[in-house]
């Protein structure tokens, strides 16, 4: 048996013991005071990943996902907090049935089992999946980029000293090399769920290469249209937030589409060009990660949700409208993850959606759709209580009718 089998074949054991036992909520308090504790080592190990990407000539884009600060590291274990004081989700009843006298049926939320995260830059979604993974009873086999082994590496051994206390060391692994993953993807048998971050290119190579199922999103190409009866002023700080507050994110906006009777078109082009950003009227469908947004006029609410459709992944779009009905046309009619009303495109994120963290954000039309928090790593089992009950009761001439009452 090789390394990494052995390693997916130790996830799968320790999943069945963080499901059964483990003090879950404990295990997330103690590794967000430890993350608190240690911070000066992660940082230190950021500081190398940063210097030797930068030698490297890393993109500007991935160097900014790079890079975890005070503020970002912050921001992490605030989230596993909020995670740790969320109720825990493991064995709730969703629904309960009474098909008769004495034989009940039960959907229990439960874990997907072991999960598998890949994902580019970005150190602080390692923190975050596995927290998430925790709190909902996963195990989790993290392999980041190469240009953050550092950080991850370190945040890696705060989380696994921790969890050792608790018997469950092996509930959050790392993984080292693009081989490892490679031999993981082909494990449908131990492996349940794998959850791609990073270019397009990598989640597409990732879904064609795998039976397992892949939750994520291959392009963020976000639109924000601003309708013939938007406010424009908040046409103008929209717009700017959704593009230029942080743009190497998928949640960033990639192209403004302007109702042609819309007056203060230029209002809100000069405040984007002001803010550095740069306006191009070709490239729709382009995912940019960059300050770099495409415009186009359009002449209806209809031709806009059509632009969508058309050059949209089916992320996150928004409306500027003070018309309620054009608002509620755009939120129903925009097939979406994330549709929005008056607000930036870059609130599309778990942790502002108030799910502490999450593991990243699914395009994805059945099981969890959108930033992906603890909701989306549970599926659900059925428990159906008897005593002695047949289904021959039930069936044939003269068969008992069922209940069916809920509780």
């Amino acid at each position: 048996m090789s390394e990494t089998r052995q390693q997916a074949e130790r996830a799968r054991h320790a999943f069945l013991k963080l499901t059964a036992g483990a003090d879950r909520t404990a295990i997330l308090k103690d590794i967000a005071a430890a993350l608190r504790a240690d911070a000066a080592a992660v940082y230190q190990a950021n500081q190398k990943d940063l210097a030797e990407a930068k030698a490297a000539g890393i993109a500007e884009p991935l160097y900014k996902r790079l890079v975890l600060n005070e503020p970002k590291l912050r921001d992490v274990i605030t989230g596993i907090e909020q995670i740790a004081a969320m109720e825990d989700p493991v064995g709730r009843v969703v629904e309960e049935t009474e098909l008769d006298e004495g034989l009940t049926l039960k959907k229990v939320q439960t874990p997907i089992g072991v999960l598998a995260m890949i994902y580019e830059s970005r150190p602080d979604a390692g923190a975050q999946i596995a927290a998430l993974s925790i709190r909902s009873g996963n195990a989790v086999l993290l392999k980041g980029g190469r240009e953050a082994a550092h950080t991850n590496r370190a945040i890696g051994e705060i989380i696994r000293s921790v969890l050792e206390k608790y018997g469950v060391r092996d509930a959050v692994q790392l993984v080292s090399t693009r081989e490892e993953i490679a031999e993981l993807l082909q494990m449908d048998d131990l492996i349940n769920l794998v959850i791609p971050r990073g270019s397009n290119e990598m989640v597409r190579s990732i879904q064609q290469s795998t039976k397992i199922p892949v939750l994520g999103h291959a392009d963020g190409v976000c639109h924000v249209y601003i309708d013939e009866f938007a406010d424009p002023a908040k046409a103008a700080r929209i717009a700017v937030d959704a593009k230029a507050q942080y743009p190497a994110v998928c949640n960033a906006a990639e192209t403004l589409l302007v109702h042609a009777r819309f007056a203060d078109r230029e209002r809100v082009l000069q405040a984007l060009r002001t803010a550095g950003v740069e306006l191009r009227d070709s490239g729709f469908g382009s995912e940019y990660l960059d300050l770099i947004m495409n415009v186009k006029i359009v002449n209806s609410l209809d031709e806009a949700i059509e632009h969508i459709h058309r050059y949209g992944s089916k992320h996150t779009d928004s409306i500027v409208t003070e018309k309620e009905e054009n608002a509620k046309r755009f939120l129903n009619e925009v097939d979406s993850a994330g549709v929005f009303w008056n607000a930036s495109t870059r609130f599309a994120d778990g942790f502002r959606y108030g799910f502490g963290a999450e593991v990243g954000v699914s395009t994805n039309k059945t099981h969890a759709r959108g930033p992906v928090g603890m909701e989306g790593l549970l599926i659900y089992k059925y428990q159906l209580i008897g005593d002695g009950h047949i289904v021959a009761t039930y069936s044939g001439e003269g068969a008992r009718p069922f209940l069916h009452r809920k509780r």
